[in-house]
């Protein structure tokens, strides 16, 4: 089999991550909803993820941008009701938006299974993550990924086609054997697509709506989609197979 260059997302493609966010911002949303009594959790969680947006367009996906957007989200309905601020609130609201970056985070049951196969089959392997570098770091290091990428982690706090540009400059890979896997339609598989790279599309449980975007063009690559991380190493076996017939 021919190896492979694979550039692997990590959140929700190895390893969990937005049902964090989902859980903070239940917990966000339970706590306004004490202090607010005429506004619905749908309300909250609408104006939440408006700025949230915002703030990522702007500053990228540093982890303090979310406890910022939920302060946000506070101070604005206490503006909207003519509320009063109050210290200790604001500090609830920040604590929980924290919380997503203190919590020690879990593996797909499947992930290392599935590195441990890739390897196997003589794949190069690559990290391309959004974050900063703190918090990435703190998540690859507490799962001991660092051995299946030696010192090839990528990590940008705006991952867009600009960055996986600098990462595909910077491996040096045929772009016919390079591989962009990742659940994010929007960071991962449609630069990769617009950068004439193979992508392998696999969808999270729990999905983002900063992630999905429609893919309206024509890839002159492959492009697949899988239900599950644990199909990677079959699908690439028999995509070469059926290929070298």
């Amino acid at each position: 089999m021919n190896q492979q260059t694979l550039i692997l997302d990590l959140d929700d493609t190895l390893i969990h991550c937005n049902k964090y966010f989902k859980q903070a911002g239940n917990e966000f949303a339970k706590r306004m909803k004490e202090w607010f009594k005429n506004i619905s959790v749908k309300e909250v969680k609408q104006k939440q993820l408006e700025f949230d947006l915002k703030s990522i367009h702007k500053h990228g996906l540093h982890s303090s941008r979310y406890p910022e957007s939920l302060v946000t989200t506070y101070l604005y309905f206490c503006k909207q009701f003519n509320k009063g601020l109050k210290a200790n609130e604001i500090e609830q609201v920040r604590k929980i938006g924290e919380s997503v970056f203190k919590i020690e985070v879990e593996p797909f049951p499947e992930m290392y299974e599935v590195l441990d196969k890739l390897i196997e089959d003589g794949h190069h392997l690559h990290l391309f993550t959004g974050g900063d570098h703190k918090n990435q770091y703190r998540k690859i290091k507490q799962l001991k990924l660092e051995p299946y990428f030696q010192n090839s982690v990528f990590i940008f706090e705006h991952k867009n086609q600009k960055a996986l540009k600098k990462v595909l400059r910077k491996i040096n890979s045929e772009k016919k054997f390079t591989w962009m896997i990742g659940n994010s339609l929007k960071t991962d598989i449609k630069p990769a697509l617009d950068l004439g790279i193979n992508a392998v599309h696999i969808p999270a449980e729990i999905e983002w709506s900063y992630n999905i975007v429609d893919i309206d063009m024509e890839p002159n690559s492959t492009f697949a989609e899988l239900t599950s991380l644990l199909h990677l190493p079959d699908y690439l076996k028999e995509h070469h197979f059926y290929r070298a017939m």
